[in-house]
């Protein structure tokens, strides 16, 4: 592919009002140069393409040399047509814009569309292609409309002063039902005479082609537009394409970040309750554990103690005496372990007696020798003292009244 900045010099003289191509010269003048930019645009991505006019009140440059497709047909909208076409300054205006190209790297070459007389001379025009030789400027005119033959000639010598290696070429287009794309696609304009040649038009060619046999139908083009007919149109579905997936792209982005963060969100309030069951289950058991182990200690004690006094009265009832003998003995080995035994025989005949009655109760106190060797064995107490035989005396008549009241009780 050849790397080209162009500039194509646009006619919009008077002249341009005719309609002897379709739908007006000027329309069809611009049409063509769509087609032109567009393929050249497509070619290479680094090829630039600026567009001037030539007619009115002088040359003026509409855009610079770009690669902005969008920027040269904005540029195209709002043109006026009027006045004289003044090729010779159009061309040196073209060459100068050329010459500041940002990338020195391009070739630089010029589209000229020439729908109105010439009236510049013949040497004129032959100096001002040597000149464009010169600088290595490639020249491609389109002439169409007036066809007369001064202007054929003029056209004609301008060429062959510009021409290098067949770097140039001139297409001649006659009015009548042509349309002024579809001659030059085919036009050496667009295929080129090998390495010479513009060298861009085999993708416009093809697409033409394509179109040509597709009926017009859209289908072998995005959207179903041709480009190279419609440039416009098509841009503007790119446009509103590229917007649309931009959008679902960010719209496919925002639902994927709320499910995320929902998902989170969830996983937290899931695994709470999991965390403080974990941790309440345990604390319930261990409570419901303790107070079966209190309630199982409580019935064990509650057991060996029954158990304890029934033992205590059956003993302290049938073998009284070898109790007492034993205890005493056994105090006269280890003080204090008969005092414990003694404790434990009082409270387990205190239990006998609440058990068995005051008949018991009695029968214990009456028993002098086991009442005398209890005493004898705590420590610090003398049977003999007068206030101990006060106080079994006392107990005794005590003892005995209730008895009587007892006795007196069911008679009554």
């Amino acid at each position: 592919m050849v790397l080209e900045a162009t500039m194509v010099c646009m006619d919009n003289s008077e002249w341009m009002r005719n309609g002897d191509y379709t739908p007006t010269r000027f329309q069809a003048q611009a049409d063509a140069i769509n087609l032109i930019c567009g393929a050249k645009t497509q070619s290479n991505p680094e090829n630039t393409v600026g567009v001037l006019t030539m007619a009115g009140k002088g040359p003026r440059v509409l855009i610079t040399p770009t690669n902005d497709l969008g920027k040269i047909l904005q540029a195209l909208h709002g043109l006026e047509v009027g006045g004289e076409m003044s090729m010779t300054s159009g061309v040196q205006v073209a060459q100068l814009a050329l010459k500041h190209r940002q990338n020195k790297h391009q070739r630089q070459r010029i589209v000229l569309f020439a729908g109105s007389p010439v009236l510049a001379e013949k040497k004129t025009l032959e100096g001002m292609g040597k000149k464009l030789k010169k600088n290595n400027v490639a020249l491609d005119i389109v002439s169409f409309g007036e066809d007369d033959g001064e202007k054929v000639e003029k056209l004609e010598a301008l060429l062959n002063a510009v021409n290098s290696n067949d770097n140039s070429h001139i297409v001649h287009i006659p009015g009548g039902d042509r349309v002024l794309s579809d001659v030059l696609i085919s036009s050496s304009i667009f295929t080129g005479d090998g390495e010479g040649g513009s060298g861009f038009a085999a993708a416009a060619a093809a697409s033409a082609a394509a179109a040509a046999v597709g009926g017009g139908g859209g289908g072998a083009y995005d959207f179903g537009v041709d480009p190279n007919l419609d440039p416009e149109l098509a841009l503007a579905l790119r446009v509103s394409m590229e917007e649309e997936r931009a959008r679902q792209e960010a719209a496919m982005k925002r639902s994927a970040e709320d499910s995320t963060a929902k998902g989170q969100a969830a996983g937290e309030s899931s695994s709470a309750p999991d965390v403080a069951m974990s941790d309440a289950g345990p604390v319930e058991i261990t409570d419901k554990t303790s107070d079966m182990m209190i309630d199982d200690d409580s019935a064990l004690l509650e057991q060996a103690l029954a158990m304890s006094m029934a033992e205590a009265a059956a003993a302290a009832a049938g073998a009284g005496p070898a109790a007492d003998i034993s205890m005493a003995e056994s105090g006269g080995d280890d003080q204090d372990l008969a005092y414990a035994l003694q404790m434990s025989m009082q409270e387990a005949a205190a239990a006998a007696s609440a058990a068995q009655g005051s008949a018991d109760v009695n029968q214990v106190l009456g028993d002098q020798s086991f009442v005398s060797s209890v005493l004898s064995s705590l420590p610090g107490v003398d049977p003999n003292d007068p206030s101990v035989q006060d106080v079994l005396a006392s107990l005794q008549a005590e003892e005995e009244k209730n008895e009587d009241q007892a006795a007196k009780g069911p008679g009554k």
